[in-house]
């Protein structure tokens, strides 16, 4: 494992760019850019596209590591390249940023009020090509639709158990059990899963650790005892679908928590606005998601 990337990644003020939309997301992450889908007619030419736009982003002034400490990747944007340099490669060494790699394969059919990851059979291949690509850590999402214990029990098994294969590999795994933002029981879903997680952190290996994504929580500092927890590298939040405003305002209540916002980050950035304008834009994103992530209330 590189020490620079874990003392970044472990202490460094700032955030992780999710920039890791995958084949279903991405139309809606390039509508979202001011692409529609009539301008490509191949799922060759929309990861094109979305390569493009998330060139743009990591290419613009203010995206480095002084305030991103991270970036999550898709897979096929570790595989391209960036100014003829992987991509991985490119964000650590040229904006000092540390470089993740979604692996999840996307999600199965609701079950016990949550969706399991697919399964991946391929996966200890992915690690391998991650690892000889200069990846740091990856990220795996699941999605909690109810307040169901034995679903968010599976959730977690599950998440943590991919976790110990990802770690054998000397990655650090980001665990994601998304709690769904609209749903009545979304504080009891939270409560039950902060019980989860604190049984599963017994089982990382001694010497290991682990970060977590999750869902901004309904009260504030729950997730406190895992921000403490020694077996915990980073607690990241997720946006959900919250404003970046309204995410923002959540983040600065959670104290130790940083941000991993998607789609709260690209807000307002279009591929039709100017290199200046687009660049001023992101820098404007970028300040307000560093400040909820540093500034707490």
């Amino acid at each position: 494992m590189n020490k620079d990337m874990a003392a970044q990644a472990a202490h460094k003020a700032g955030f992780i760019a999710a920039l890791d939309q995958s084949g279903g997301s991405t139309p809606k992450a390039l509508k979202l850019y001011g692409i529609d889908q009539s301008a490509w007619s191949s799922d060759a030419e929309m990861f094109d596209l979305v390569h493009q736009m998330r060139t743009r982003i990591i290419k613009a002034p203010a995206f480095t590591g002084d305030k991103i400490m991270g970036a999550i990747l898709f897979e096929q944007t570790m595989d391209r390249d960036i100014d003829g340099i992987p991509t991985a490669q490119y964000l650590w060494e040229k904006r000092h940023v540390v470089p993740f790699l979604k692996i999840d394969k996307g999600l199965a059919d609701e079950k016990d009020g949550v969706k399991l990851m697919k399964p991946m059979p391929d996966l200890d291949a992915l690690l391998k090509r991650a690892v000889a690509k200069g990846i740091f850590g990856t990220k795996e999402r699941s999605v909690i639709d109810a307040a169901n214990r034995q679903g968010i029990a599976a959730v977690v098994d599950q998440q943590f158990d991919v976790g110990r294969q990802v770690l054998s590999h000397g990655l650090v795994p980001i665990i994601e059990p998304e709690v769904t933002i609209s749903i009545a029981d979304k504080a009891e879903a939270e409560d039950i899963l902060l019980t989860e997680i604190k049984k599963h952190l017994d089982g990382v290996p001694a010497g290991k650790q682990v970060m977590l994504k999750l869902t901004l929580p309904t009260k504030a500092n729950l997730y406190k005892p895992l921000v403490d927890d020694p077996r915990v590298m980073r607690v990241v939040a997720l946006s959900g679908g919250y404003s970046r405003d309204e995410a923002n305002e959540k983040l600065s209540h959670n104290v130790g928590m940083i941000a991993s916002f998607s789609r709260a980050l690209t807000e307002g950035l279009a591929a039709q606005q100017s290199d200046a304008e687009f660049d001023a834009a992101l820098a404007s994103a970028i300040d307000s998601i560093f400040q909820a992530s540093s500034v707490k209330v």
